[in-house]
């Protein structure tokens, strides 16, 4: 682990627009996060539910400060010139605004598009990098394993190149993120020490920007918060989500839902419960939000519930974080 001093920074807030939820509930839904005073929205794309570039379109269209991002496209589900013709477009749509995502995609639904990459740590580094030079206005040929160019140039290149970040759980992947990506997006369960090992492996490149997605669960009775969630983060566990199998304490968490299920989880210390997400009382939600301040996160959204209702319950919450 690193021993360097990173120097705290303030956060913006922000929600997540979940790939369950209805594309129709979209242009509601970016207006709320905004009238709220939050800073972000990001939305999910994943196979095969709603997709990535028109919700963030929408998304842009309707509000006039709110950073949108995408979280994430699949590296080879578009060609990288039709990654970066989206990308340029969003944004020129809405300049400064606007943040782009690639990562790996979930391999088995790459399999059933009939583009499953034998080598998908390949495909994202000729990916990433191919979109990025593109969004900088080059003319680009390359003969590479996933990424075929002839003389391409996006005409025009943005005015306002995007971000793009690099969507990635693993080792090998962190440390590609800091070779070529302008940053990271963690998703949920991330913690302060996931994301202080996550940028060691990634480097700590000057300027990389670290983006998660929190669970967020506050009630006046720390055990009602942490039961609201605790079904979800013993999926996570059971599927050993990297974010979780870093902490110290992972075996004992096992342990907890191997013998109880999730109603093991529920009487975790509450500092346990701060390195998976801002589960709690209040207080425990704000210190979730440090600590993660103190790692060198520089945007922290709140990965929403099962339904829109409770999103929007949760947008006053988060607003609350954010006036912190």
């Amino acid at each position: 682990m690193s021993t360097a001093t990173v120097p705290t920074m303030t956060a913006r807030i922000g929600m997540v627009f979940d790939r369950t939820f209805p594309a129709g509930a979209m242009p509601d839904y970016a207006r709320s996060v905004e009238s709220s005073g939050l800073d972000a929205l990001w939305v999910i794309e994943d196979c095969f539910f709603t997709a990535g570039v028109s919700l963030a379109a929408t998304a842009l269209a309707v509000t006039d400060r709110l950073r949108v991002g995408i979280g994430i496209v699949p590296a080879v589900a578009r060609t990288a010139a039709m990654t970066a013709m989206e990308f340029a477009t969003l944004a020129d749509l809405a300049p400064g605004r606007f943040i782009g995502g690639i990562g790996h995609g979930v391999q088995d639904w790459m399999g059933q598009m009939g583009v499953r990459p034998r080598s998908p740590l390949t495909a994202l580094d000729e990916t990433i990098t191919a979109v990025k030079r593109l969004l900088a206005g080059e003319q680009l040929s390359v003969a590479g394993e996933y990424v075929r160019l002839d003389r391409v140039r996006l005409d025009p290149a943005p005015s306002a190149v995007p971000p793009v970040l690099a969507g990635v759980q693993q080792e090998r992947s962190l440390e590609l993120a800091g070779r070529i990506a302008d940053g990271v997006i963690l998703v949920e369960g991330a913690g302060p020490t996931y994301v202080d090992w996550a940028l060691d492996r990634a480097g700590r490149p000057d300027g990389f920007e670290v983006v998660t997605f929190s669970l967020l669960s506050v009630e006046a009775d720390r055990r009602d918060a942490c039961a609201a969630v605790a079904p979800f983060v013993a999926g996570l566990v059971r599927e050993r989500r990297r974010a979780l199998t870093v902490l110290p304490f992972f075996d004992e968490m096992f342990e907890r839902v191997d013998r109880h299920g999730p109603d093991g989880l529920v009487s975790m210390p509450a500092d346990h419960w701060r390195e998976i997400g801002a589960v709690g009382t209040m207080d425990d939600a704000l210190a979730h939000v440090a600590a993660l301040e103190d790692a060198g996160v520089g945007s922290i959204n709140v990965f929403p519930g099962p339904s829109l209702d409770v999103a929007h319950d949760q947008m006053s919450v988060a607003a609350e974080l954010a006036r912190r």
